[in-house]
């Protein structure tokens, strides 16, 4: 809106063209409108939600004296901080804003409808896992088909990877299929790491940052042919969405510090860990975002492997999944999950960053 206000309306200041400015100016209105609006939605969520989220019966002891009460569904204030700062400072002609806000808000209303399930059951369950995962792949595969369309011919269906230069495998027809695969694998991922206070979106906002530095260079035909990585013209406007999204979760991470006062729930947990997928495959980084999200992967990971395990021994390998679990059972305090989590992310975050020139 002001990016066009200022340059569309008979104004001429070329600061708003930059894109490294814009997106500043999208964390800073994130930040505030998600930090602002917090106490009033807390309020808000709390009156609608008298008992607060239902607890897992068979999650850790501690939770159910820690958690009991606090509301969910706060990922409504990221969702609202990261669209004032796109509407404000993105530039809305532009596809590629407006493809993965879409994604990332019909995940978000499949989150809003499992987060109803469950608190008007009374129930830690919410959506079955059939319906929550057929919505999810309806939405991802109608992205995945409309990306086709705004990708360059020579890119639309190819996968690229790492340390190769101008490597790419053209997948035809299974293009639809693993970009779909790998936005719900990413929704899924981050909603499976967000069991404890602040855990899932410290990773998420290290990841996003990654992904703001690789759309924009992407994005940047300059600096894309010199790192000899694939362009794709249009995309670094990505960088303002991945600005708007830092901004919006640190206001969400001061109410979600522990001990939380509201919890994201699947409302934000769907809705970001999607928009963070759909980054991956529109910048044609897939098999980097697995590696800067590692820590999503594992957690994934260490639930497939244990209900494999127990499905063909009736034993476990972890003392509970997600991982995250594990080590609570092990006597770690949240606090210290929740940071070494996140010294992790920041790990793997600069490794991401060093594929761009290790090639």
């Amino acid at each position: 809106m002001i990016y066009s206000f200022f340059l569309t309306q008979g104004f001429s200041l070329p600061l708003f063209r930059y894109v490294t400015f814009r997106t500043m100016a999208a964390f800073l209105t994130a930040f505030l409108v998600s930090f602002l609006l917090g106490p009033r939605m807390i309020r808000w969520l709390k009156s609608l939600q008298a008992q607060g989220q239902p607890i897992r019966l068979d999650g850790p002891e501690g939770h159910l004296k820690t958690k009991q009460g606090t509301p969910t569904m706060g990922g409504g204030l990221i969702l609202m901080g990261l669209l004032a700062g796109i509407s404000l400072w993105a530039n809305l002609a532009n596809p590629y804003v407006w493809w993965i806000l879409g994604v990332t808000f019909g995940m978000g209303v499949i989150g809003a409808l499992d987060d109803y399930v469950k608190l008007t059951q009374r129930s830690s369950s919410g959506l079955s896992a059939k319906a929550k995962f057929l919505s999810q792949m309806g939405v991802s595969l109608s992205a995945s088909l409309i990306l086709m369309h705004l990708l360059p011919e020579a890119l639309n269906d190819t996968l690229t990877f790492p340390f190769f230069k101008m490597a790419v495998w053209h997948m035809g027809i299974l293009f639809p299929c693993f970009a779909s695969l790998v936005i719900v694998g990413t929704s899924n991922a981050v909603n499976l790491t967000d069991g404890l206070d602040g855990l899932a979106i410290g990773p998420l906002m290290i990841a996003a940052a990654v992904f703001c530095v690789i759309a924009y260079v992407v994005g940047h035909s300059g600096f894309a042919n010199y790192l000899q990585l694939p362009s794709v013209p249009g995309v670094g406007e990505l960088s303002v969405v991945c600005g708007a999204l830092i901004g919006s979760s640190l206001g969400f991470l001061w109410y979600n510090a522990p001990p939380a006062m509201v919890f994201m729930g699947d409302t934000g947990s769907l809705a970001i860990g999607g928009l963070l997928g759909a980054l991956g495959v529109a910048t044609k980084h897939e098999l980097v975002l697995a590696f800067v999200g590692g820590v999503f992967v594992v957690e994934a990971l260490s639930v497939m492997i244990q209900v494999l395990y127990f499905k063909r021994t009736r034993k476990r390998i972890f003392l509970m999944a997600p991982i995250h679990h594990h080590f609570e059972k092990k006597g770690w305090s949240e606090p210290t999950i929740v940071f070494r989590f996140w010294i992790v992310a920041i790990i793997l975050g600069v490794l991401g960053l060093a594929t761009l020139k290790l090639r």
